[in-house]
């Protein structure tokens, strides 16, 4: 007969399993959703967009019992907090408000395209609960790993089936039927400067792990040549927005990386000293970002040839009046202005998060063969489509944002820093892209973007491995 002692192990043994199978679960639901979504077209058509969508709500659904049983949930509220309330805004565009001008009309919405508003606020909250999810199921710094190798994965699979994909396709389809021949689509995008968006943000993190990972020579081995193939991808899909963005990265490590501060640790805390380390400091800067400039010119001009070079050479062209004979107007200079003469028409509330392509219609001063879907620019795009109050709530994410990664970047591990910077430089690379494209109104790009945004705001406490006890919660 056995003891009580005994009994009582097997029955806590058995209590434990149901949600330590349910946390893993959900863990690796989560990363195989991230590598899914990035296989057909990066997530654009709206059937694919529909099963991301409820591959998400599932995973959620098996998350609320999970995290019922723990009863404990690991959410920084605050940092939510502005997107719940982006969600509701937009929401709140897409609601019938104005009583209608004519009986025979219905009661009008602050969107010029009510349903796509909604759809804007289902896929928002999707990306929502994935970085809730994130955040609450990354528990372990291994379960960081696997995430960082996952995104670093599928930037590597991405760069390759591009760069296979630019030597042998010959004709329309290549794995993917609606691939198009030509060098306006590269790898699994439509778009090449979607497919350098997803580069960016994977550059960005793999040159952080090089930084974090420095000591470890066996894993540089593998780092370095992973972020020489996203380099090379970049240039050779030709994208310049992608391009200037992976520069803009380099440029940003090389600023915020101290190379002197090691070598002043122990000359003393005087004057000289702090002039010395400073002065040291800006020269180093200055020559790494010099340094970066010029391999990255001849690295251009060596690796993308005469096509990287010469379509550089037409980028005066997008901010020209081109098409004047047909007024199609569709250089970013007239898609610019008609969306700022859209914004200082609808200046608080905007024309609704999905509404662009229709409003745009009335600012748009062309014949009306080709109608901008995209501003071509994010941030005019969320002037124009939220107004000022959508731009408030962006700002007071982006400010919870910065306070939590100043905190991160204190970190005494050098892991934890490592990829803290890495996200870092990745999210501000794909802020420059933003100036010149919308790649963020891709679905695999923002679901990175917002997995950049857990890896550098993650707790850099975290314990080594799962122990299977119910998970601590966080105070912000």
């Amino acid at each position: 007969m056995e003891s009580a002692p005994l009994n009582n192990k097997r029955k806590s043994a058995n209590g434990e399993s149901a949600p330590r199978f349910l946390d893993r679960m959900i863990f690796f639901g989560l990363l195989a959703t991230i590598a899914l979504t990035a296989i057909p077209y990066g997530t654009v058509q709206p059937w694919w967009i529909s099963i991301f969508e409820c591959l998400v709500f599932v995973i959620t659904m098996v998350a609320v019992v999970d995290i019922s049983i723990r009863r404990n949930v690991r959410i920084d509220l605050p940092l939510m907090a502005p997107l719940l309330g982006l969600a509701l805004f937009a929401l709140i565009q897409s609601a019938p408000l104005f009583s209608a001008p004519s009986p025979l009309r219905r009661a009008a919405s602050i969107s010029a395209d009510p349903f796509g508003t909604r759809l804007f606020v289902v896929e928002l909250i999707a990306l929502i609960l994935v970085t809730v999810l994130l955040s609450h199921y990354v528990s372990t710094k291994t379960r960081l790993q696997g995430l960082i190798y996952v995104l670093i994965g599928v930037g590597v699979a991405s760069a390759v089936f591009g760069i296979v994909r630019q030597h042998f396709q010959d004709a329309p389809g290549f794995l993917l039927p609606a691939l198009p021949t030509g060098d306006r689509s590269f790898a699994q995008f439509i778009n090449r400067n979607h497919f350098a968006v997803l580069m960016e943000m994977t550059l960005g993190l793999a040159l952080g792990l090089i930084v974090g990972e420095w000591g470890r020579y066996r894993r540089l081995w593998v780092l370095l040549p992973v972020a020489a193939l996203f380099w090379v991808a970049i240039i050779i899909s030709n994208s310049r927005g992608g391009i200037v963005a992976s520069l803009c990265e380099l440029l940003f490590l090389g600023v915020v990386l101290d190379p002197v501060r090691h070598l002043t640790a122990d000359d003393g805390d005087t004057r000289w000293t702090r002039f010395r380390t400073r002065a040291g400091g800006l020269i180093v800067r200055v020559f790494l970002v010099v340094a970066l400039i010029g391999l990255l010119i001849y690295g251009v001009g060596w690796i993308g040839g005469e096509p990287v070079v010469t379509n550089f050479q037409l980028a005066t062209t997008d901010f020209s009046r081109q098409e004047m004979d047909e007024n199609v107007n569709t250089s970013r200079k007239e898609i610019w202005s008609a969306t700022w003469r859209m914004f200082r028409a609808h200046p608080f509330a905007g024309v609704g998060f999905g509404g662009y392509w229709i409003g745009i219609t009335k600012y748009h001063r062309a014949s009306g063969e080709i109608t901008p879907q995209q501003a071509h620019n994010d941030y005019l795009e969320l002037l124009a489509s939220g107004g000022v109050i959508g731009c408030a709530l962006v700002a007071w994410f982006l400010v919870i944002f910065v306070k939590r990664v100043r905190g991160r970047m204190r970190s005494a591990d050098p892991y934890c820093w490592g990829v803290c910077l890495g996200a870092l430089a990745g999210v501000f690379g794909v802020a420059i892209h933003s100036f010149v494209d919308f790649g963020l109104h891709i679905t695999i790009n923002a679901l990175v973007c917002f997995a950049l945004i857990v890896i550098a705001v993650q707790n850099d406490r975290l314990p080594r491995a799962d122990t299977g006890l119910a998970l601590p919660r966080v105070s912000n």
